[in-house]
């Protein structure tokens, strides 16, 4: 359920944390926190839908959100994990309807911080630097996508599951005695949903790794990496 944000720490850090403000001064944040709309979501909360107008830019300041399409077959298809930090929307802010090509969904409680289309103009005329790291993410973004579309392509299950283990470990990967431990962000059907495989396929695959010896399960919401050099392999 959406909600206004009470945060009472939200204010700087809403936009100092996002990494394409992070060059800006405190007065020059300050004028953009007075700009922004500062909400918070419940976890699977529709934050916008693929289809319909959306002019907003949404800033993550707390909390992980997916972003996804549908295919062909009516099945959700996970494209990118998004985190604190992070920021969505700005394509639909430079196409000429402003449709979102997209839908954004938290998966956990979220706080986020939104600027309408109007204001980010005022913002990035005054600071062209931004234009450029916007830039920047949406060329990152375009070389994530066609990664994964070839994945999904040209690689089997296990590959597929192994590159997007690899790139949580990239993400929320944190060094402890046994390796390297990861707070999966998304569960079995939403891994399923980002590697275009069954949920079933996941737990056998995470089954079969786990014996392996290349990762350790803990749980449905985390495992430990313990053969990084295997599980590059996998991918490869």
């Amino acid at each position: 359920m959406e909600k206004t944000c009470t945060c009472g720490s939200c204010k700087e850090p809403c936009a100092k944390n996002i990494s394409i403000f992070s060059t800006l001064s405190t007065e020059e944040l300050l004028k953009i926190v007075n700009m922004t709309e500062h909400k918070s979501f419940e976890e699977n909360d529709v934050l916008c839908r693929e289809g319909e107008k959306s002019d907003k830019l949404f800033l993550i300041r707390e909390g992980r959100v997916k972003i996804c399409k549908i295919t062909k077959e009516g099945k959700e298809q996970i494209v990118y994990v998004l985190s604190e930090g992070d920021f969505f929307g700005e394509n639909n802010l430079f196409t000429s309807n402003n449709i979102s090509n997209f839908s954004a969904y938290a998966i956990t409680d979220a706080k986020l911080c939104i600027l309408k289309k109007e204001n980010l103009e005022k913002i990035l005329i005054k600071n062209p630097e931004i234009s450029l790291k916007i830039i920047q993410e949406m060329a990152d973004r375009i070389n994530s996508a066609e990664n994964l579309a070839q994945t999904l392509a040209t690689r089997d299950v296990e590959a597929r599951l192994a590159t997007v283990l690899i790139e949580f470990m990239d993400k929320y990967g944190e060094k402890n005695k046994e390796g390297i431990y990861i707070s999966l962000p998304l569960n079995r059907e939403q891994i399923a949903n980002y590697c275009g495989i069954t949920r079933e396929t996941v737990s056998r695959r995470l089954s079969k790794f786990d014996k392996l010896g290349i990762i350790k399960l803990q749980g449905n919401k985390g495992l430990i990496v313990k053969d990084k050099e295997a599980l590059f392999s996998l991918a490869e």
